[in-house]
């Protein structure tokens, strides 16, 4: 737990979990029932509502994005429990081979023990609240509102719903598929939904409208137990009010995370039931009976401190037991700034006015993590996506990442099923690859690619036969038609007449086709420098890659100047330092010799990061401490020198930057891709996996 944080709601997860062993042991009723009945049947029906708005309002953190890891993770969990909680079922002979649909009524609904309800109810309401969400906020509350009123009728109201015969005769039908409505349909999703909300609203007074709201559902379960009501008693009306604000309340409040807190509560609620058993049987046999299950509080005591020190046993196993992750800023990383990603897409399309933009995302999106980058480029609005490979365009698919994905290069026609069963869009290289996709079956979605001019893929735009015989190809869906320009990045007056010249034979084939009477699809031609340099009206697509991050290829100046900053920085760290005397070498070859007292810096990044390995025989340059420091003698395979001379307050552990800011120094993609006698195209996708990802924002 970090320093200055207050991790109110999980910390708070600890005394829910206590709270629902309140439930089962039952404390106080020995000593006073109506006491027992406040504690176990009022003020403990807070624990699982709460537990359900954590993961409402965690998922809302997350802008929903880790649904299916939720339900993974619960799905994982709920099997473990099953076989956990198996030898006690079998001893109480609760499963019999003759009832298989009572069986998969506990397995789905109830639980097969009666804690693990939910977990079978995390399971199906998360999905149910998910889809609700996307009916809005007012929509998709009345609805779980709605549902949680139908759920309470069959609950705490039952006694008055029963009084109605076609009401008595639906709830009856409606036990035999779940023994309670507090399920994964009627309870479950409006606590997910109100846990969601809280990320919006701060309410004023919270805990004295909390107090407020808690001492009118008190009365209310009173007079609901006075007039014998109740089938069960776990549903309110007064209790999502309830808890709206208490939940707004601590949410306010907090700032952090403790995950120890968190799995603590998360195993007390698992293995409570089992040390409910095992007290029982450790005091049948000291003789102990009286003290520790007569005794509601004795036994309440024991169960508690079991239950939280066998929960503490197993975090701890769990820990030694875990693979050990290495922090991403251990060595050498990448830090990615998502929100400039944001705003650089916001300024592109701004600029781009009536045309859209298609983001490129090739290589790993030039080194930012692709699943990352479309990820928050689809919050900014982008629709359209390109990437080299079709495997490329699977890894996103497999992301959940929506919108079209145009596969830019080459796929075997061999491979034609797997375009179309993860919904990708591919170029067609020429003629005879148009061909062959339309023999390996219907329904195929391509881009017609047309060569103006760079002689790389694409059918000749002369050739509008070719072309035209293309769109007539039955078995392919043809969705656009696009060219790319090859020396749009330059100035020269024969390069702008070359890239005038290619976008009107781009323009004119385009046109043949209209005139042919087929709808062309969507149409695109300009990249990145086809923007800085170029227009973009009259297309509907510009393909836009390296700008998107923030950079261009190399620090040559572009017509159009946008307020685009950069995405990425890479970083490591110093190892270690040492001292030369004049005259010593260091390195490989001894290729640096000091002319003077001179510190060396070891740093932990080197050319199997992608730092070439004559990076610092070319000037190249770091930033430590906010002062620019030169990379002396060769790059090593995992480490680089550094002469930190001039540089005050360097030590292990010091961070160095080698792309972005440090202090008020900024050392630009651009500059260091020129000292590695590159661009930065290349430079930013040649960085090696193991340069960790770190996501800003």
């Amino acid at each position: 737990m970090k320093q200055n944080t207050r991790p109110v709601l999980d910390v708070c997860r600890l005394a829910a979990a206590l709270l629902v062993i309140t439930i089962h042991t039952a404390p106080l009723s020995d000593v006073n029932t109506e006491a027992d009945f406040f504690l176990t049947r009022v003020l403990a029906r807070v624990a699982v509502p709460y537990f359900f708005m954590l993961t409402g309002y965690f998922l809302e953190k997350g802008q929903w994005r880790r649904v299916g890891c939720t339900l993974g993770k619960t799905a994982l969990l709920y099997a473990l429990s099953v076989l956990l909680y198996l030898p006690l079922n079998l001893y109480a002979g609760a499963f019999s081979p003759f009832a298989p649909g009572q069986f998969l009524k506990e397995l789905l609904v109830d639980g097969t023990f009666y804690h693990l309800w939910y977990l079978p109810a995390v399971l199906l309401g998360v999905p149910v609240a998910w889809g609700l969400r996307r009916l809005g906020w007012k929509g998709g509350l009345a609805a779980a509102g709605a549902l949680y009123l139908l759920g309470l009728m069959g609950d705490s109201y039952y006694g008055f719903a029963a009084r109605v015969p076609f009401l008595k005769a639906f709830y009856e039908g409606l036990f035999t598929v779940s023994s309670y409505t507090r399920n994964g349909l009627f309870f479950a999703p409006l606590f997910l939904l109100l846990g969601a909300l809280c990320t919006r609203v701060r309410l004023k007074w919270a805990w004295p409208v909390a107090a407020g709201l808690f001492a009118a559902m008190c009365a209310e379960a009173f007079l609901l137990k006075g007039a014998g009501a109740p089938r069960h008693d776990s549903m309110y009306v007064m209790l999502p009010l309830c808890m709206l604000a208490l939940f707004c309340g601590l949410a306010q409040s907090n700032t952090g995370r403790c995950r120890a807190a968190a799995g603590t509560a998360l195993w007390v609620y698992l293995l409570h039931p089992w040390c409910i058993v095992l007290v029982r049987g450790a005091a049948k046999v000291l003789g102990l009976q009286g003290l520790l299950v007569e005794s509601g509080p004795g036994h309440f005591a024991s169960v508690a401190l079991a239950s939280f020190a066998l929960a503490f046993c197993v975090q701890w196993a769990a820990a030694r037991l875990a693979p050990v992750k290495m922090p991403p800023t251990a060595r050498a990383w990448r830090e990615v700034d998502l929100a400039a990603l944001y705003r650089n897409a916001q300024a592109l399309m701004e600029a781009l006015g009536g045309c859209g933009l298609m983001a490129v995302l090739k290589a790993d999106a030039y080194g930012h993590g692709a699943v990352k980058a479309a990820k928050a480029l689809r919050r900014s609005g982008v629709r359209a996506f390109a990437v080299a490979t079709a495997a490329e365009g699977i890894a996103l698919r497999r992301a959940l990442v929506r919108g079209e994905v145009l596969v830019l290069g080459y796929t075997p026609p061999e491979q034609a099923h797997v375009l179309r069963r993860w919904r990708l869009s591919q170029a067609v290289a020429d003629e005879a690859h148009a061909k062959a996709l339309a023999a390996a079956g219907p329904g195929l979605r391509v881009h017609v690619a047309l060569d103006t001019g760079m002689h790389r893929l694409g059918i000749p735009a002369q050739d509008t036969a070719a072309i035209l015989r293309v769109y007539g190809m039955k078995n392919l869906r043809v969705e656009g038609i696009f060219s790319h320009l090859c020396v749009s990045d330059m100035r020269a007056p024969q390069a702008v007449a070359y890239t005038r010249w290619q976008t009107q034979r781009f323009q004119s084939a385009v046109q043949a086709v209209r005139a042919a009477g087929f709808e062309p699809g969507q149409v695109h031609l300009q990249a990145s420098y086809g923007v800085m340099n170029g227009e973009t009206q009259g297309f509907d697509y510009a393909r836009v890659g390296i700008a998107l991050y923030g950079v261009l290829s190399d620090a040559a100046s572009t017509v159009r100047r946008l307020p685009l900053r950069p995405a990425l920085a890479l970083r490591a760290r110093v190892a270690s330092v040492r001292q030369l005397k004049p005259g010593q070498g260091a390195g490989y070859g001894l290729a640096f010799v000091a002319q003077r007292p001179t510190r060396l810096a070891c740093v932990t990044i080197g050319y199997a990061d992608g730092v070439p390995r004559d990076f610092a025989l070319r000037g190249g340059q770091v930033l430590i401490g906010g002062q620019r420091a030169q990379a002396v003698g060769r790059v090593c395979m995992d480490q680089m020198l550094v002469d930190v001379t001039e540089v005050k307050e360097v030590r292990p552990g010091s961070v160095v930057t080698l792309i972005g800011t440090d202090g008020g120094q900024t050392l630009r993609a651009e500059e260091f891709a020129a000292v590695c006698g590159t661009i930065t195209n290349e430079a930013l996708t040649r960085l090696s996996p193991r340069v960790a990802y770190v996501w800003k924002n």
